[in-house]
């Protein structure tokens, strides 16, 4: 219990110290934001700093710091390692930077800025890429809210009616202005992901010694002795580091009144998320005891697990929060994935997104496909599980691009002459990691743990020593 508490310090220091670091080397200042310059009243609308960090946690968050927690608590303590410093040190600074470089780029997409500081080749592969990914991250959260609830409703109100109900709602949130639906409902929605995080660890916490929760250890917990690395950095994307944020922080940059307000609404979002993960993946280790039986359960669904916990921790008030938790959440990441990806295709395709005919034009393709992936998620067995798969390695592999981006965006600005190491680092962390688990995962090219750790080794020194030639160079002009 120490170690969570800890944790818990270190998340916050985090955010007062190396948020501070963050937003030092960056530099923001007074300049006009793309919310003042380019207000549509449609995606670039003027917020409050409150709401636009609301939006931005459960934008990112959803389901994601619970569903990834609670599988990477199957590896057991040692995943709040991965959680804290992958926040602090990578995912906290990732979305800072995405969002602020977005911010002084007009609220430009990831994919945009790929081409801007990594070429034209990359925005086209971004393009694709980042299309994909949140196709995937929609598809993912219309099955998981439709699955729980088929459960919870009569016999008539199936999984598939239920997927057809969101994506009507899907349809809404993409088309209509951020201010209207998402501005109004994300706020009371994010306040909701907090109390239930809160409800949760107090209620493990006051449990008269019922739920224990274990302290950190290196040991790998996990009952199919699945190897820490690459997986558990795989596993647990959004409550450490997540790609599909890098989609998410150019919305609510759009949104921002100044770039002063950047840490507070960026990295303190990545950061109350952690906490959120913390609490969820202390919460997997505890109320089952032990990884095996937290794996046993997981085999049986991940929304099954976070009711369970949930009623067995606070009982008829924790099936509310459950549903909250499972049903709501996810949905408010599905919704917000469409979107993003509207925004993107409309940056390729150069359409004005004021015009509703043009949103229209984008939008029901996009969820035409999304609707006929989640077909397949329901009417497969382990539907679920193959999309979640290729979503969590496309997820790191574009948080891997994005750090790149921000390293080079940093370069050229040189205004801090050793200020992009703060995200070269967790670049070649998570370059490693990406081109580790690609190789040797079963939705990859199964090649032997050995060949793919030192493929994974050897591609996060070449890119590092790439990084390192272009930093010298800088370094001998200024």
């Amino acid at each position: 219990m120490i170690s969570l508490f800890i944790s818990f310090a270190m998340l916050i220091f985090g955010y007062l110290v190396y948020g501070r670091l963050a937003e030092m080397v960056f530099s923001p200042d007074d300049r006009q934001t793309p919310a003042t310059l380019r207000n549509d009243g449609v995606d670039f609308v003027p917020m409050k700093t409150w709401r636009a960090y609301l939006i931005q946690l459960l934008n990112i968050a959803g389901t994601g710091p619970i569903f990834g927690a609670l599988m990477g608590a199957a590896f057991g303590p040692i995943v709040f390692l991965w959680i804290v410093f992958g926040s602090i040190l990578g995912g906290a600074v990732h979305d800072y930077m995405c969002g602020m470089i977005s911010a002084r780029h007009d609220g430009a997409s990831i994919a945009e800025l790929s081409g801007d500081y990594l070429g034209k080749v990359a925005k086209i592969i971004m393009r694709i890429f980042s299309v994909v990914l949140l196709v995937l991250c929609g598809t993912v959260f219309v099955t998981s809210p439709a699955g729980l609830l088929e459960k919870l409703t009569p016999d008539w109100m199936s999984g598939t009616f239920w997927a057809i109900v969101i994506l009507i709602y899907f349809l809404l949130a993409t088309l209509l202005p951020i201010d209207k639906l998402i501005g109004k409902l994300y706020p009371i929605f994010g306040i909701l992901l907090i109390v239930m995080a809160g409800a949760v660890i107090g209620g493990i916490l006051l449990s008269g010694g019922k739920y224990i929760i274990p302290e950190i250890s290196l040991e790998n917990l996990h009952p199919n002795n699945t190897p820490v690395w690459p997986y558990m950095f795989v596993t647990v994307a959004c409550g450490a580091i997540s790609g599909f944020h890098a989609t998410q922080s150019p919305m609510i940059a759009k949104c921002i009144t100044s770039e002063k307000i950047g840490r507070r609404v960026f990295y303190g979002a990545m950061i109350s998320e952690s906490v959120i993960a913390l609490v969820w993946a202390a919460a997997g280790v505890s109320f089952y005891g032990t990884t095996q039986v937290l794996n046993e359960a997981l085999a049986g669904g991940t929304s099954n697990v976070v009711y369970e916990i949930s009623t067995g921790v606070l009982g008829a008030l924790g099936g509310i929060l459950a549903v909250v938790g499972v049903i709501i959440c996810p949905i408010t990441s599905g919704d917000t994935a469409f979107r993003s990806a509207r925004l993107i295709l409309a940056e390729t395709f150069k359409l004005d997104q004021k015009k509703s005919v043009n949103r229209l034009i984008i939008t029901i393709p996009l969820l035409i496909i999304g609707g006929a992936l989640t077909w397949f998620a329901i009417v497969n067995k382990n539907g679920f599980q193959v999309v979640w798969r290729y979503f969590s390695w496309s997820n790191q592999t574009l948080a891997m691009i994005a750090l790149w981006v921000s390293t080079a965006y940093l370069l050229k600005q040189g205004k801090h002459r050793f200020g992009s190491l703060l995200t070269a680092l967790p670049a070649v962390f998570m370059t490693a990691v990406s081109v580790t688990y690609i190789l040797m995962a079963d939705e990859g090219f199964r090649l032997s743990q050995t060949i793919s750790y030192v493929a994974g080794i050897i591609a996060a020194v070449v890119l590092a020593g790439v990084y390192l030639v272009f930093l010298f160079r800088r370094l001998r002009h200024t």
